[in-house]
């Protein structure tokens, strides 16, 4: 006798079955997708030569790169400050890096993780062929992720993570950097020739992000989607609008700026200090690669029939930092020839070109003094005079902390570094009389280059962020509150200065 078979028993069964096979292939779906996501992640982009690059409108979505280059990008948990999820840990690795896969590590739950190893040099370097694409977001929190504004990655200028900042897409498919944004020059175009109104300075220096027009037009302050005030602050008539940005850009120090005299007036702080906004510096050095900072294979000798030692052009005898009483200080115990109105020797500045020569062929060192000390005051005077020439730069100015972010790996000597004239004269001599400690100073040559950090690429860019509102309470107590600036040595001002540095 056949067993009774239960339509109802029967039906459920097959319901089962159905259900268990669709979740397993659906599984198995979507782990393929979430590995063919990845590696499409980060797979190499085209690489674009010059003339290759889109002008703006709809080719943004072309330009190369989702982030920083030098540091990953971070998407940090809202509800957990600080605390960094593997998913964002490998969106980072997406976002920064757009290289060949050269191999992989396993991650803190066993999955493997590429490592990849970056293509060409970015756009802003000589030869770069690099661009960047739109932000990549994460997946958790929607962020983009890059790190551009200070709250953002304290201690970095952030200015190669700027320079490769694309707008991210949207969920519909479109990316903000289609919209032309308006900047309104207040103070007039006068100090910036030759700058003319328009968008010509975006488009022809081939800014990922070039949809920026500038004007002089006070009358279209309104409408102006930020007002840059160069040097000089006036209050303008109109109220700020929602979003309007207003920027204020120093380029002196502290000492030779305006004292600003309204609260919660300025956005955004655009000075060569390493906490503003954007970071506007005389020079801005980048290596070729973060983990090569030193050149082995030097075939020169910078101290070949060098006979003098120290040199200074120098015309303002009366600077606050007190640094022609510390050369005179210094020249009672090794030889500083003084060029200019403070010195004994001419070299006029007609004749500049062949003084700067003599400084390659006759002179070990240069005083490559500010004239104030000033938190992150670093000018030509140390990147042009000192590193642009073959002579090891003596520094003061800025603090030893800021020219270590600021220049090459072991590219100078900072003051600071001894408790004395009489001590750095020992140390001079010393590398006077041994080529090869002398010569190891000139080990980043090679190495890295002076880059153009494109200050107007990098405002329209940061301008099309989505980027956080906030003003300066008091920009005074920024620019210059306690301990911006000293009127003599830091060693004096600030504790635990490095020692001496060790042959």
């Amino acid at each position: 006798m056949l067993p009774r078979i239960s339509l109802r028993r029967s039906f459920l069964y097959l319901l089962g079955v159905t259900c268990f096979l669709f979740l397993a292939v659906n599984v198995h779906q979507r782990e393929l997708w979430a590995r063919s996501l990845l590696a499409a992640e980060m797979a190499p982009p085209p690489r674009s030569g010059a003339g290759s690059r889109g002008g703006g409108g709809d080719q943004a979505a072309d330009h190369i790169f989702a982030g920083s280059i030098n540091r990953l990008g971070e998407a940090v948990d809202e509800e957990e400050p600080g605390v960094k999820e593997q998913e964002d840990v490998e969106e980072d690795q997406a976002a920064s890096n757009h290289g060949k896969v050269i191999a992989t590590s396993v991650s803190n739950n066993g999955e493997d993780v590429p490592q990849v190893e970056e293509e060409g040099r970015p756009w802003y370097m000589s030869e770069g062929t690099r661009w960047p694409l739109p932000a990549a977001r994460s997946r958790k929190s929607g962020r983009r992720i890059a790190r551009l504004w200070p709250h953002e990655d304290p201690g970095s200028d952030r200015i190669t993570n700027q320079l490769m900042f694309v707008p991210p897409v949207s969920s519909a498919g479109e990316s903000d950097g289609h919209r032309l944004k308006k900047i309104l020059f207040y103070n007039g175009l006068g100090s910036w020739a030759p700058l003319k109104a328009g968008r010509d300075v975006f488009t022809q220096a081939r800014c990922p992000v070039d949809t920026c027009t500038i004007t002089s037009d006070k009358a279209q302050a309104a409408d102006a989607d930020a007002i840059l005030y160069k040097d000089h602050f006036v209050n303008p008539s109109h109220p700020r609008p929602p979003r309007q940005v207003w920027i204020l850009y120093f380029l002196e120090c502290p000492y030779h700026t305006q004292h600003v005299k309204f609260n919660d007036v300025f956005n955004w702080t655009a000075t060569y200090r390493g906490d503003s906004d954007i970071v506007a510096p005389y020079e801005r050095w980048a290596y070729y690669d973060e983990r090569v900072k030193q050149n082995h294979k030097l075939d020169l000798n910078y101290a070949a029939n060098k006979t003098k030692k120290v040199a200074w052009f120098v015309s303002n005898c009366g600077a606050r930092n007190r640094r022609l009483q510390y050369a005179h200080e210094l020249q009672k115990h090794i030889s500083v020839d003084i060029y200019g109105a403070c010195g004994t020797k001419k070299c006029p500045r007609s004749t500049a070109n062949k003084c700067f020569d003599m400084l390659d062929r006759d002179y070990k060192f240069y005083l490559a003094f500010e004239n104030s000390n000033c938190k992150d005051y670093i000018t030509e005077k140390f990147f042009v005079n000192g590193l642009g020439r073959n002579v090891l730069p003596v520094v003061m100015g800025a603090r030893p902390e800021d020219y270590a972010r600021a220049a090459p790996y072991r590219s100078y000597i900072h003051v600071d570094e001894f408790e004395s004239p009489q001590e750095l004269a020992a140390y001079l001599h010393r590398l006077d009389a041994d080529d090869d400690l002398y010569n190891s100073y000139f080990r980043w040559k090679g190495t890295g280059e002076f880059i153009n950090t494109y200050f107007f690429c990098r405002l329209c860019a940061m301008l099309h962020d989505d980027f956080p509102i906030k003003s300066y309470r008091d920009v005074n107590d920024w620019w210059r509150g306690p301990g911006t600036c000293t009127g003599g040595s830091w060693r004096k001002a600030v504790k635990n200065l490095p020692s001496a540095p060790a042959g």
